[in-house]
């Protein structure tokens, strides 16, 4: 799809709910944080607000520790259950993640009420992890691709691509392709013309 034939498919508001986790890859939720983020401040809605925000949720209170060490304070919890439209799931370690049933019933839940889901990099393991994945087409990082192929062979493995869009579920590969992918997004909702804008404004190459 060229991203220059993309009309916006929204003016209204949005917020992205972006789950963290232990040992999340920082730039999984820095990189797609940083476009929407920027994106939300470059287009102002009613009142000047931010046309797009973030906010984070993960399962308990406390700092979550990404990996490398950075320390991320959480928004909300999962059963503060915020409002979102949205739903942004960042990979890195995801074993004890998938292994959680709170957050996979979570995710599960939101995925069916959020207008598109986005799994960066091996957090197409926790989206698999709800079966949202089976029969669909999906990518995720080029180390974790056989993996992923053989534990849920129901997953139709792209390979070679910095992301698919498939409707109501958009996936990356790995770390840096999240942040192709979350300029795709928001010139898929807000227009090719916000997209180009902030992929400047970060001085980004993006990589279409």
């Amino acid at each position: 799809m060229n991203q220059d034939t993309l009309a916006p498919l929204t003016l209204a508001p949005l917020t992205f709910g972006m789950l963290l986790f232990d040992e999340v890859e920082v730039l999984d939720l820095g990189g797609p944080f940083e476009v929407f983020s920027t994106a939300g401040r470059l287009a102002r809605a009613a009142a000047d607000e931010p046309l797009l925000r973030v906010v984070t949720v993960a399962a308990a209170a406390r700092p979550v520790r990404a990996r490398g060490g950075l320390r991320v304070v959480p928004d909300h919890t999962l059963d503060e259950d915020p409002p979102f439209d949205v739903l942004v799931i960042p990979g890195g370690v995801t074993t004890a993640v998938e292994e959680d049933a709170q957050v996979i019933d979570w995710l599960a839940r939101r995925h069916k009420t959020s207008a598109l889901t986005f799994g960066i990099c091996t957090g197409a393991f926790l989206l698999a992890a709800t079966g949202a994945l089976d029969g669909r087409p999906a990518t995720t990082h080029w180390e974790d691709q056989d993996e992923l192929t053989a534990r849920w062979p129901d997953v139709r493995v792209r390979r070679d691509v910095r992301w698919v869009d498939d409707g109501d579920i958009v996936t990356s590969a790995g770390i840096s392709a999240g942040i192709d992918a979350s300029l795709h997004i928001v010139g898929r909702l807000y227009g090719a013309e916000l997209a180009h804008r902030t992929a400047r404004q970060m001085e980004y190459t993006w990589n279409q």
